[in-house]
């Protein structure tokens, strides 16, 4: 098996959504990112062998956004660009395509990552005023038209169909992505209080990670304004138990305790790696930040979708003979703070090991001091393509930090799909979650 090396990577902040439509279109986040990234390296664009990009909402003229950005950024005619989706793990997605093509030898050089601009998901027709603009478009005459447009109630105009929420619902159970944390917390016991102190947290650390120089791997963007955006803008400084109080249940009004500060941010963002065989790096001369020793793919029950790093997870442990604080860094993605929460429930849990990981008894206590330690999405936002590529990236840099060996990125993602990466008969009610397992390794000059 050929080595697969992580040579470099970058990211745009991550930008809350607000009122309205970002600064950016995912292409422009991408094409940003991605630029500054390739300028500081000894190969130009047209080295690469090809440009991988996961994004799950890209826009209509977005179309192949992987081949628009590969252009965008110089790669020129014959470097070959490709979008992938995997929901949440569009950017892991990426990454996986690229080890493969570089394991098989058709690629030495390859940039992949993930983008989202969700700010910017559409509004969408009612299938009721679909079929009405279709049979206004098969009438011939002009009285035939003006009494079909007598027919056009003003609910049919006023009530679009919400292309985010559409995305962030399970098409096979139904349920809302933050319904899913709502059943892990019901499952585990875990109450608000834990939730909002857990998302406090959050904020607390990425607060003092950017005060330590922990986020090295962000670049800049500026808009067509001249604005130009530095950090990660939907992070609280003043992040308290008592603001975090103030907010109510959004998924289940009557009887949750899921919110939107403890859940995940709307967010535009991309990231960006440079993944390398080992002939790439000598002809080069590069200086990798680690290399992808394992990965992982996973399938469950999508009404408890957030688990999914736990059953992607423990495969890759027991391959190599570890337990879970055997490693010295974990990222796992804050889709929700209940939903991460349930992870580490689930490994300390005796009957969860048994019934769903056939273990033969719980894997133990995660110690948290090794998890996000420079907090996670609940803080920074979840672009959902770039959110993948995002926690691999820093991984890495948390294990330069602390000149340290190994970490496992993991993430989870909503939806019943059907069978991936060597697994048979994931059909139907399956969520896939895609981890990877990344050993640091400091380069030598």
């Amino acid at each position: 098996m050929k080595t697969i090396y992580i040579v470099d990577g970058a990211r745009t902040p991550f930008l809350k959504a607000r009122s309205g439509p970002g600064p950016f279109a995912a292409s422009d986040l991408a094409t940003q990112a991605g630029r500054a990234l390739l300028l500081r390296q000894p190969f130009s664009p047209e080295d690469l062998d090809e440009v991988i990009l996961g994004c799950a909402a890209p826009s209509a003229d977005e179309t192949n956004i992987g081949r628009m950005v590969a252009l965008r950024l110089g790669c020129g005619n014959k470097v070959p660009g490709w979008t992938v989706m995997r929901n949440c793990a569009s950017g892991m997605q990426a990454l996986d395509s690229a080890i493969a093509n570089i394991q098989c030898g058709r690629s030495e050089l390859v940039l992949a990552g993930g983008v989202d601009a969700l700010s910017r998901a559409p509004l969408l027709y009612s299938d009721t005023m679909v079929r009405w603009f279709a049979a206004m478009m098969s009438m011939k005459t002009m009285g035939e038209k003006a009494g079909h447009f007598l027919k056009l109630r003003p609910a049919m105009l006023l009530t679009p169909v919400v292309g985010l929420m559409k995305g962030l619902t399970d098409p096979v159970l139904g349920l809302l992505m933050g319904q899913t944390a709502e059943n892990l917390a019901w499952k585990f016991g875990i109450d608000r209080r834990q939730m909002d102190e857990f998302a406090v947290r959050s904020h607390q650390r990425v607060v003092a990670g950017r005060a330590a120089g922990h986020f090295g791997e962000i670049v800049p963007v500026i808009d067509d304004k001249g604005n130009v955006y530095a950090e990660d803008d939907g992070v609280r400084s003043d992040a308290s138990m008592a603001g975090m109080a103030k907010l109510k249940p959004f998924f289940d009004k009557k009887y949750g305790n899921i919110t939107a500060a403890n859940s995940s941010q709307i967010t535009d963002g991309a990231a960006w790696l440079i993944l390398a065989s080992e002939d790439a790096v000598k002809k080069w001369n590069l200086k990798p930040l680690g290399r992808i020793v394992d990965s992982q793919w996973s399938g469950l029950d999508p009404a408890q979708m957030g688990l999914g790093p736990v059953h992607a997870a423990t495969p890759i442990l027991q391959r190599h003979g570890l337990g879970l604080n055997d490693l010295d860094a974990w990222e796992i993605n804050e889709a929700f703070a209940a939903q991460v929460m349930g992870c580490i429930e689930a490994w300390k849990s005796d009957d969860y090991c048994r019934e769903q990981l056939g273990l033969p008894g719980a894997l133990g206590a995660l110690d948290e001091e090794k998890l996000n330690v420079d907090g996670g999405a609940v803080a920074i936002g979840h672009p959902v393509g770039a959110s993948g590529a995002r926690i691999v990236l820093h991984l890495l840099h948390v294990l330069r930090h602390k000149q340290a060996r190994r970490g496992i990125a993991a993430i989870c993602i909503g939806g019943g799909l059907g069978g991936a990466l060597g697994s048979v008969g994931l059909v139907g009610r399956l969520d896939l979650v895609r981890i990877q397992l990344l050993e640091y390794r400091e380069w030598e000059n």
